[in-house]
């Protein structure tokens, strides 16, 4: 606790300095000393001003992670931040770096704020399915309006200093360093030189405008989005308690609706997918193994995949080479690279400056030779395996000693990709998902030879491409789409027994997909895993079930978006998508021609079926060490294949559902197609010692 928390006394000014490193979070150790601290400057008759300071990096980024779900150990931070804002004394807050969550709430407890330039402030609470608890609800409003607090806490995006600035949220962004300002502006306190107001003079001067106080609340409330979260509705409640109940009742009425919300199962599947996150980037093996500089990249291969990769690649400032077969190929992936960078510049993403730099940094060619000083190269040619195990045995020859080289196939075993050089420890996979210049997950597939500095150079490269990575073994499809596989399967099976794909995406939606699987085989394009699925019939079981309608529909040209009509029909100029009876047709004839007879399927089974796939398959994963632990799982679904943040991941979600449940359901499912049903043996383990899935990650 003494090392977390500083203290200085200089001449009537006492410095408490803040540093719990690496992001000064506001754990317990650091909240005992801070009150400590500051109780022992407020009853100093030496000490008439009280300066907050941060060590290090950043002031408190918000809370310390390894006390969520913990009980809380006082003194709470409500409580801190009501002593300092009832504080006799002036009290400055010296911010820089990340001022976010709990550690803003402790600046809007000070009288007065300057900050360093580059300091961003916010309040991502929404985000973890909760709401400012230490008074951030009450204090933000009243300090700069109800519309702009709404506007910061609903969206829970941090803004900059200068923006801070002009709402009033800070006092002064000082060049000279917020410290040295805050020394500067207590000494001329000291002198008679300056104002120094404290926390509830302030308050006592600031008249409200009920008016616009409460067109704020209702504007709030009218736009409110997804009803399952209920966050962002008692985040109005409170701004609304702030203006209409006495102070010290908004405060409590804020700490009900806190201690309320932390219980939800969307706040604690928001918080898992929080953490799990981060434990994908932890990789305890490669502690101490040190990854590979990556300076000058190659792509091999220009399509659509190839093209993202390079615009990620030269995001994060890595030179890049495109290689394709000849100068018409190469001309289209450059073409492509320029049309997202265009993209990114139209909506605001990118710089029209930023997209110039990149393109200082892009490079072309048509031999594979053009990679022989390349730090990194990856492969994005078609998903044949011939070609891409031509392809690294060239690169094995050409590439330099300890380039990296990486495949994005995940339909092709990287262990025989690998075999096709001579130095498999150099090989692993990198699976992107499209779009990759926007998509933040990273696959990285670990072979059977590849070196842990390669594996440690792929989760880093992840992390300077801010993407989060997600360790995989090998096996067709790796995490993300073995699951998205399953899912569409279990689906399928429904539309062959009776639901319309309408229904279904209908009903996935609503479980909280942003689309169903049909809108997304639309977007995608129906002819990628219609190739996949000829590929792969030569080893498909014909004991097993398979569904043809989507053959059916790439047959008759139907290829979704793209054609103007898939599951979907879509009118010129309509994205959306129609529902389209031909659609309906072509599936009761397939129905009819595999004898099924169609029943009625429910949304209510349409979802637990989807998650009922969705989990078996994880568990599998887990069966085969593809995947690390269930966490891993979550992080790829959510990060990848847009499952609902705030249900956790398929996993956690089945830890929600209740494991015996579920595992019952897929015995049930297995009396109708045993082989793609039948439970995982890690189900019977987990409910045999009364354990879940989220016990498995620790």
């Amino acid at each position: 606790m003494a090392d977390q928390v500083r203290s200085a006394r200089t001449e009537g000014i006492a410095t408490i300095t803040l540093d719990n490193p690496p992001v000064n979070a506001l754990g317990a150790d650091l909240r005992r000393g801070l009150m400590a601290a500051f109780d022992k400057a407020a009853t100093d008759p030496e000490v008439r001003v009280i300066i907050l300071v941060a060590a290090g990096r950043t002031w408190p980024a918000g809370a310390d992670v390894r006390e969520f779900g913990k009980p809380p150990e006082a003194p709470l931070l409500p409580e801190l931040c009501a002593a300092i804002a009832g504080s006799a004394k002036p009290v400055i807050a010296a911010l820089h770096g990340t001022v976010l969550g709990g550690g803003l709430e402790l600046a809007l407890a000070a009288g007065v704020r300057v900050a360093a330039p580059g300091t961003t402030l916010g309040l991502p609470e929404v985000s973890l399915g909760i709401l400012p608890g230490a008074g951030g609800t009450q204090r933000l409003p009243r300090l700069i309006g109800a519309k702009p607090a709404l506007g910061l806490m609903l969206s829970g995006l941090p803004i900059a200093a200068a923006r801070a600035l002009d709402l009033g949220l800070i006092d002064a962004v000082s060049d000279g360093g917020a410290a040295e300002a805050a020394g500067r502006l207590a000494r001329a306190y000291l002198a008679g030189a300056a104002e120094l107001p404290t926390a509830a003079e302030r308050a006592a001067g600031r008249k409200p405008d009920p008016e616009a106080w409460l067109s704020a609340v209702a504007s709030a409330r009218a736009g409110l989005g997804n009803p399952r979260l209920p966050a962002p509705g008692r985040i109005i409640d409170c701004v609304e308690a702030a203006l209409l109940l006495p102070e010290d009742e908004g405060f409590a009425f804020e700490r009900t609706a806190f201690v309320e919300l932390v219980e939800t199962p969307e706040a604690g599947a928001l918080r898992h997918a929080f953490l799990a996150e981060r434990h994908a980037m932890r990789q305890p093996d490669l502690d101490g193994v040190p990854a590979r500089e990556i300076h000058r990249a190659g792509v091999v291969g220009g399509g659509q995949m190839g093209a993202g990769i390079a615009v990620a690649l030269l995001g994060a400032g890595i030179a890049v080479t495109l290689v394709e077969r000849d100068q018409t190929a190469l001309a289209a992936g450059l073409a492509r690279v320029a049309t997202i960078h265009e993209r990114a510049v139209e909506k605001g993403r990118l710089t029209p400056e930023a997209r110039e730099a990149a393109w200082e940094l892009v490079s072309g060619a048509t031999v594979l030779d053009a990679l022989e000083t390349a730090d990194l190269i990856v492969e994005a040619v078609s998903e044949d395996e011939a070609l891409k195990t031509q392809v690294f045995a060239d690169l094995g020859r050409i590439a330099k000693r300890h380039a990296v080289l990486a495949s994005t196939s995940s339909s092709v075993d990287l262990n025989r990709i690998a075999a096709a050089t001579s130095r498999p420890e150099d090989v692993i996979g990198l699976h992107f998902f499209a779009p990759a210049s926007a998509m933040k997950l990273l696959e990285v597939v670990v072979g059977a030879g590849t070196a842990p500095e390669v594996v440690a150079t792929g989760f880093a490269l992840a992390k300077r491409l801010g993407k989060i990575a997600v360790r995989s073994g090998v096996c067709d499809g790796f995490i993300g789409n073995r699951i998205l596989t399953a899912y569409r399967t279990a689906m399928d099976f429904l539309l062959e027994d009776g639901a319309s794909p309408y229904e279904i995406d209908a009903a996935m939606r609503d479980f909280g997909f942003p689309f169903g699987p049909y809108q997304g085989l639309d977007l995608t394009g129906l002819d990628i895993p219609w190739a996949r699925r000829r590929r792969l019939s030569l080893r498909r079981d014909p004991a097993r079930r398979y569904v043809a309608i989507g053959d059916r529909l790439c047959e008759a040209g139907r290829l979704g978006q793209k054609a103007g009509k898939g599951y979907y029909l879509y009118p010129e100029g309509e994205r959306k998508g129609v529902e389209d009876p031909d659609v309906l047709r072509l599936i009761a004839a397939e129905r009819q021609a595999r004898g099924v007879v169609a029943r009625k399927v429910g949304a209510a089974e349409i979802r637990r079926r989807a998650l009922a796939a969705m989990a078996n398959e994880g568990a599998r994963l887990l069966d085969e060490g593809i995947a690390r632990c269930p966490s891993d799982i979550d992080v790829a679904m959510l990060a990848g294949q847009a499952f609902p943040r705030w249900r956790g991941g398929p996993m956690m979600a089945a830890d929600q559902a209740g494991l015996l449940e579920i595992r019952n359901e897929l015995r049930d499912f297995a009396r109708e197609e045993e082989a793609f049903w039948r439970p995982a043996l890690i189900w019977d383990e987990l409910i045999k010692n009364g354990l879940t899935f989220a016990d498995l990650n620790r």
